[in-house]
């Protein structure tokens, strides 16, 4: 059975992961008047026949981390879905699934990490160059045929966590001096029931960063629950997100709210590593969002120490393993927000966590 056709009866994570068969672009309409595009292995466009002048072209991928496998079953859920016919977008889509090898071998990345390599064109050094470069390709054509006069791009990217996490899901928005914090995509972060949101304060050569940077996109990474194995993971948890989403890509619009029950953090700085004998001084199990009070040690690099500032912080992502002159650490506040057309910060606050 060919790709397609394991495609058509909604398997397109087993067609995505099944390297037995080769890859074919190909392309065909449903019933239902849906044109179907699959560009790579792994990328299917959805294209409603009768597309409003307002249509969203909305970007939902999963996959940049192959042992992340929660997101993925919901990208395979939405595809299969589609086009088996059980719900009918009203909006140009764009479902990824990108490493389909290091879904197989259920690891996270083969050689180097993808979600640091979108940026520019990579140096085909490795697999995940390669699979970098043809998204950032298929996310400016996607982009770039939109047929509205003002688009709505949106990009939800989405991972789970490899460690625990005070904050059973939350979203990472991504630092541009575009204007892609609207009230819309934090509606939708109400909406989907995250617990807790992010805004970075820096570039990151993050996919979500590369859709909101290059093209203005509503553009969140957002992270569900923790890793586990194709087939057995509880989708109890992240039922509100999962809704939330078939709404975003079949209703015309989200009602606009906020809630103060969403934690909202801003990254007060960065941590990179810089020695090889870089560690930190707290175990590698030590949960996202664990809060440091004011002057308590958290990492040594070589002969430098950091300790938390001001009023305490919370680290994200703590890694001891990345390479030289990688992120090894979020260090995190809780900030408020005035919640406007473009939602921006009030403050970092000083509250104890």
């Amino acid at each position: 059975m060919t790709l397609i056709e394991q495609i058509k009866q909604g398997r397109f994570l087993e067609a995505t992961c099944d390297f037995s068969q080769p890859f074919v672009a190909e392309e065909w309409t449903l019933d239902s008047g849906l044109h179907c595009q699959l560009l790579y292995r792994g990328v299917l466009q959805i294209t409603p026949r009768d597309l409003s002048c307002d249509a969203k072209d909305i970007v939902l991928s999963s996959g940049i981390h192959g042992d992340e496998t929660s997101p993925i079953e919901l990208i395979q859920h939405v595809a299969s879905s589609i086009v088996l016919g059980h719900i009918q977008p009203t909006h140009r889509l764009l479902l990824i699934i990108a490493h389909p090898e290091a879904v197989n071998y259920q690891q996270r990345f083969m050689t180097e990490n993808m979600n640091r390599l979108f940026q520019v064109r990579n140096p085909e050094r490795n697999n995940e160059c390669r699979i970098a470069n043809a998204l950032q390709l298929a996310i400016n054509s996607f982009y770039g045929a939109s047929i509205a006069i003002k688009p709505e791009r949106w990009h939800l990217d989405l991972h789970c966590a490899i460690r625990p996490s005070q904050h059973d899901t939350f979203a990472i928005s991504p630092y541009t001096d575009k204007q892609t914090r609207s009230n819309k995509l934090f509606s939708f972060i109400h909406h989907a029931k995250l617990n807790a949101v992010l805004l970075s304060n820096t570039p990151s050569p993050t996919f979500a960063w590369y859709s909101a940077e290059y093209h203005g996109a509503q553009a969140l990474t957002i992270e569900l629950g923790r890793v586990g194995k194709i087939g057995h993971n509880d989708f109890t948890l992240l039922a509100p997100f999962r809704d939330a989403m078939l709404q975003l890509i079949t209703d015309v619009a989200l009602p606009i709210i906020w809630t103060s029950e969403v934690e909202v953090y801003q990254v007060s700085r960065t941590i990179t590593k810089q020695q090889p004998e870089f560690y930190f001084t707290f175990n590698d199990d030590v949960a996202n969002f664990t809060f440091f009070a004011e002057g308590d040690e958290f990492a040594v690099d070589g002969r430098q120490t950091y300790s938390a500032s001001v009023g305490g912080e919370a680290v994200v992502f703590p890694n001891r393993h990345v390479m030289l002159g990688q992120r090894a650490a979020l260090m995190v506040k809780k900030a408020n927000l005035i919640f406007d057309e473009q939602v921006r910060v009030c403050d970092i606050t000083n509250a104890s966590y």
